[in-house]
């Protein structure tokens, strides 16, 4: 049987990982001493890579696919094949942020202040690249963590990532600039993605994995409306596409099903109510593929 090496990036985003795998299907299983998760599908060999390094090992076919953050690829330079974005951190549903910032009593506003300064970040590349398209001459020294307590006894500023920017302001430290935005990918080996066999394995994974990413936070809707009535319930529905509208044995009657952000089914449910719809039921979504 073909197998297809996958890597799953151990740290922060290892149980988000997992916890999406399991919402597209595929059940992963880690034990914490070891670095080969067992799975569920027999064509796959997981391993967990440190995101930083995913890259690498894909790139020379240690891995066939594995999934990294965006920011990790360019900090690499890594030759490897983009397969899809995958929207999703440890903590939200949104993007990551490399920022720079300085602390909050610094007189430096803006990159170009830096000059001559030192910077510390984990994302060395990005961030000399960065300041060299300003034209901005600074020392950039890799830091091994604790990013937040550096500035101002060790470094001038810094750049770190950040979701929503709550640690950098419980450090008492300003953002100034985004330097770069990020999100998972999944990523293939070039060689691999050729591969008839691997390229549609590789593709169903991610088909999945989008879905399953595409259905958090939406519940699916129905209920049934008088003909009558159904301009006034299809001005209520936001839909995600067009509602689906169904003739029902009753002639006069139709059963209508849309897909809802979840945030809103609370609001909607009652005016529907009230536009005559009635047998309305809110179920959840395991995917929602497009």
């Amino acid at each position: 049987m073909p197998k297809l090496r996958l890597g799953i990036p151990k740290g922060s985003l290892q149980d988000a990982t997992i916890a999406l795998f399991a919402a597209a299907g595929f059940k992963i299983y880690a034990n914490g001493r070891s670095y080969f998760p067992s799975t569920d599908d027999p064509e796959l060999e997981c391993m967990l890579i440190r995101a930083q390094e995913m890259a690498r090992y894909v790139e020379q076919g240690v891995l066939d696919a594995g999934l990294t953050g965006y920011d990790w690829v360019v900090e690499s330079g890594r030759k490897v094949a983009t397969v899809c974005d995958l929207i999703y951190a440890k903590q939200s549903r949104g993007k990551v942020r490399w920022v720079l910032a300085v602390p909050e009593d610094s007189p430096f506003q803006r990159a170009e202040d830096l000059e001559g300064k030192t910077i510390a970040t984990e994302l060395v590349e990005v961030t000399k690249q960065y300041f060299a398209s300003k034209n901005v001459n600074v020392q950039v020294d890799f830091s091994w963590g604790a990013t937040e307590v550096k500035p101002p006894m060790l470094a001038d500023a810094i750049v770190e990532v950040t979701e929503t920017g709550s640690s950098l302001r419980a450090n008492r430290l300003r953002i100034m600039e985004t330097v770069l935005e990020s999100n998972t990918q999944v990523i293939a080996n070039a060689k691999a993605y050729t591969d008839e066999w691997k390229r549609r394995k590789i593709d169903n994974i991610a088909l999945m994995l989008q879905g399953a990413i595409a259905a958090q936070g939406r519940v699916g809707l129905m209920l049934n409306v008088e003909k009558k009535n159904l301009p006034a319930i299809l001005a209520v529905l936001p839909a995600l596409n067009s509602p689906t509208v169904s003739q029902l044995s009753n002639s006069e009657w139709v059963a209508v099903s849309t897909i809802l952000e979840e945030s809103v089914v609370r609001d909607v449910i009652p005016r529907l109510k009230d536009a005559g719809g009635t047998g309305i039921v809110e179920y959840p979504l395991n995917k929602v593929v497009m």
